[in-house]
């Protein structure tokens, strides 16, 4: 797990000062070695340019000089930079190995370096891993920009000027100083809308998300490289037993490092089941549970301990004081790569593995996309069916109606997204998007920001389960979890990774059908849990979804006040945005006492906070 970063442009003294800005913008992803250099390139005209690399290194597979970066092909003068982990370079370098590649390290760099040297961008179809690179092929000066079929890692792109520049961090982009920081109001919209920004947008408006499961060639098309495979209706196997190898496959190659390996163990079943596969492979790892105080309701540890003693699992159970957590709070602030209202119990977590000297944790982020953790799985359908009968009736009715339902029932949280679903398309993947709103059209108006763009409409041919599972990979997970994820774990030196997400596991598992996941009552995750059974204590599997919540609408009217109130100013300050009525949706909250939804004056909270440190306008 490291950073990169790099420039293509014809000025090479331009590259230079660029990148040596950039580097070191990036420390906290790569402490343990930093490398840099400038090679012949063509670009994008036709002209010559300079193709500049730099990279920070965080060592966890081969640990010696040997893993550095930039690395160079000797024989061939191909360069690679390269963020990630590719999870089955030993059967790769195998095959390179056998046609007669001659390997100097033990890394994964190396493998993917020598594949693409070989393969071209062939590769690509063959790499199981989470990446984000680039490489130059000497033989025609060209350079290759590419990232993993998912998303896991990230990569973003700015294109001033006809050049193209690359990093594994917004901040390091506009590091270079030859980025404008203009704000784009599409970018902000999706960020109030959802509570982060929605790929391809950033809150910059030249910059932008490259898509997962793409690459690019300096010059030439972009090319999608990997998309969810079909379902396979009649499938006959036992899928139970499909799953259980895969995830214990997945679990296997994850743990491969030659740094300490921790798990974040909850009292869930997603952890609980990488944690039993990690101790089935009698890996070396630890077990790590987090609790905050008396701010958690729910006793985690004692369930993670029990759980931990049956797996003969070492185990730490850490609590974090709530007197700690304002400064440890600013702290997440100020490690914020884009603006999100996600990701603080994410940073809390790894925070405290990193204090204990582990540089690699194993996370159960994905189970809930894949095999359906969460409410959406049963609501998107059943509103599905009903917005069609409603569309005899006026939208203003319908809405009006629904938010006042939903008022006397006093469930505050749904009636700000509920109206807006019931009177918008009826397509499953603009349903799902619509309960993931935290502000309707009408409050992104009233603010005056533009609406987000439609949603993608869902593949006609998938059964409704797989076409929300789709869309929560594609969006929430990917927008949300996952960019969050990596922020925060790296603003520790700390690399995370997601089993759930082993591409074979995720092929296999999209690729079945709905009707042998979708849960018919009870606990969610229903082909998850019969798969594994057998690996977990009765308590676990037996447990209802429960998560690491965190009691933030309470703090931000209580020690957290003054702060939320300066960052309200600082984003009612906003050029474009209407002053009056982001006050007005601080004070609404405020009026009731935080019993209101938090998510939307948070999401204001958090993008005035976020552009005042990091010195955007506002």
């Amino acid at each position: 797990m490291c950073g990169i970063a790099g420039i293509i442009t014809p000025d090479r003294r331009e590259a230079e000062q660029a990148l040596a800005r950039m580097v070191p913008a990036m420390v906290h992803r790569g402490p343990d070695d930093s490398g840099s250099e400038f090679l012949e390139a063509t670009a994008a005209d036709g002209r010559p340019a300079v193709a500049a690399f730099g990279f920070r290194r965080l060592a966890i597979i081969d640990l010696t000089s040997a893993g550095h970066q930039p690395m160079f092909e000797p024989e061939s003068g191909n360069c690679l930079v390269f963020n990630g982990e590719i999870y089955n370079y030993h059967e790769l370098r195998a095959e390179l190995a056998a046609a007669g590649c001659r390997f100097r390290s033990t890394s994964d760099t190396e493998v993917l370096l020598r594949a693409l040297g070989r393969w071209g961008d062939r590769a690509l179809e063959r790499l199981e891993g989470m990446y984000a690179f680039a490489f130059y092929r000497a033989a025609d000066r060209s350079v290759l920009i590419a990232r993993d079929p998912l998303g896991i890692k990230p990569l973003y792109v700015a294109r001033p000027g006809g050049r193209l520049l690359f990093a594994s961090e917004i901040r390091t982009l506009l590091a270079s100083q030859l980025v404008d920081r203009e704000l784009s109001p599409r970018g902000i919209a999706g960020v109030v809308a959802y509570g982060s920004m929605q790929a391809p947008d950033t809150i910059f408006r030249h910059v932008a998300e490259f898509p997962a499961g793409h690459c690019e060639r300096l010059g030439g098309q972009r090319r999608q490289f990997w998309t969810f495979p079909p379902v396979q209706s009649a499938f006959t196997g036992d899928a139970a037993d499909l799953v259980r190898r895969r995830v214990q496959a997945a679990v296997r190659r994850h743990l491969v490092a030659d740094v300490p390996v921790g798990i974040l163990l909850s009292a869930g079943i997603d952890s609980t089941i990488i944690a039993a596969s990690a101790a089935a492979e009698s890996a070396r790892a630890t077990a790590f549970t987090v609790g905050i105080g008396d701010s958690h309701p729910e006793d985690e540890a004692a369930v993670a301990s029990a759980t931990a003693r049956a797996l003969g699992m070492p185990h730490h159970v850490v609590t974090i004081e709530s007197a700690a957590l304002p400064g440890l709070w600013h702290e997440w602030i100020d490690c914020l790569d884009a603006p999100s209202i996600d990701g603080f119990n994410t940073w809390l977590v790894t925070h405290a593995l990193a204090r204990h000297g582990i540089k690699v944790g194993l996370s159960g982020l994905g189970a809930d996309e894949l095999f359906g953790g969460y409410p959406v799985f049963r609501m998107a359908p059943r509103l599905q069916r009903v917005i069609a009968p409603l569309r005899v009736l006026p939208r203003r009715f319908v809405a009006r109606a629904a938010a006042w339902a939903l008022h006397r029932a006093g469930r505050p949280g749904p009636a700000g997204k509920l109206p807006g679903v019931l009177t918008g398309p009826s397509d499953i993947a603009a349903v799902v998007m619509g309960l993931r709103r935290i502000t309707s059209d009408h409050g992104l108006r009233a603010l005056g920001l533009p609406l987000p763009e439609p949603v993608p409409s869902s593949k006609s041919d998938q059964d409704s389960f797989n076409m929300i599972s789709q869309a929560e990979i594609t969006h929430y997970m990917r927008n949300t979890l996952l960019r969050d994820s990596d922020a925060t774990s790296m603003s520790h030196s700390l690399e995370l990774r997601v089993p759930f997400l082993d591409l074979p596991l995720v092929n296999a598992v999209t690729g079945l059908p709905g009707s042998l996941k979708q849960a018919r009552r009870g606990a969610g995750k229903r082909l998850l849990r019969e798969a594994l059974a057998n690996a977990l204590p009765p308590s676990v599997t037996s447990r209802r979804k429960t998560g690491f919540t965190l009691p933030i609408g309470e703090w931000i009217l209580g020690d957290m006040r003054g702060f939320c109130e300066s960052a309200i100013d600082a984003c009612a300050g906003l050029p474009g945005m209407d002053g009056d009525a982001v006050r007005d949706v601080w004070n609404r909250y405020v009026a009731t006492a935080g019993r209101g939804s938090w998510t939307r004056p948070f999401s204001l909270v958090i993008l005035g906070s976020f552009l005042r440190r990091h010195g955007s306008p506002a």
